[in-house]
């Protein structure tokens, strides 16, 4: 057996250990057996990709964060089998849950540690928010459509996630009360960096967003807030929904 794939069985039994002592299959073989399949694809993607993310694999804690939150709990108007596929999925108002490869992505990217405080830029279904709040010690989250600000925050509380606040609003202007943060992760694509959430980030911060247009190329950043101004790396080619509101 080559050495990636000794890797990935890694992922797949870690998996199906937190599956079984997390309570996330909730007794269902299938849904164990779904989210295993699932971190190896993840695991596989990471290592497809590494010529791109630099990244050939995804750290420890991600990964049992990704085991540990139950998707089919955030897409609950498809079956288990559509939502533990490695692919996105509507929810409505013409927004995505993306890929879990490109939240796992993106959570790796942040580099997450215990204790830090991150925003989230489009809450959506609340699937990031809680792979996050699994990594840190409170996530703030702002979702500028009402239905689904309500509908991922009373998921979340369903779960019994209370470390990730939900507010209504337009994202691209961040949360400064709540700021600085330690991270930030924009989940729509917009033509440039915020301004207002790279001043909202801490000194040595990052922020992982897509960079691009709608209907042009599109590229997930990494950008370091420095002691002046920011540096900015692209990542991976993406296809995200575009960034709504008055900006």
């Amino acid at each position: 057996m080559c050495f990636s794939c000794i890797r990935f069985s890694t992922y797949v039994l870690t998996a199906g250990l937190l599956a079984g002592a997390c309570g996330v299959a909730n007794g269902d073989e299938q849904v164990a057996e779904l989210q295993a399949r699932l971190l190896e694809q993840i695991a596989a993607d990471a290592w497809e990709t590494r010529g791109y993310t630099g990244r050939g694999t995804l750290s420890k804690p991600v990964m049992e964060a990704m085991a540990a939150v139950p998707r089919h709990e955030f897409v609950d108007r498809y079956g288990v089998g559509s939502a533990y596929a490695n692919r996105p999925l509507p929810i409505g108002h013409g927004q995505t849950i993306s890929q879990p490869f490109i939240v796992a992505l993106m959570t790796d990217l942040l580099n997450p540690e215990p204790g830090q405080i991150v925003l989230e830029v489009g809450t959506g279904s609340g699937y990031q928010a809680a792979v996050l709040a699994a990594l840190v010690s409170h996530v703030y989250s702002i979702e500028i459509i009402p239905e689904l600000a309500a509908s991922a925050e009373r998921r979340l509380a369903e779960l019994g996630i209370g470390n990730v606040s939900v507010k209504i609003g337009d994202g691209y202007f961040g949360w400064p009360e709540m700021g600085p943060f330690d991270g930030i992760i924009v989940t729509a694509v917009g033509p440039d960096i915020p301004p207002a959430l790279l001043q909202q980030l801490k000194v040595g911060g990052r922020m992982v967003l897509p960079v691009g247009s709608q209907y042009s190329a599109q590229n997930l950043t990494v950008a370091t807030r420095l002691e002046e101004g920011h540096k900015a790396e692209k990542v991976l080619p993406v296809a995200f929904v575009p960034l709504t509101g008055d900006h």
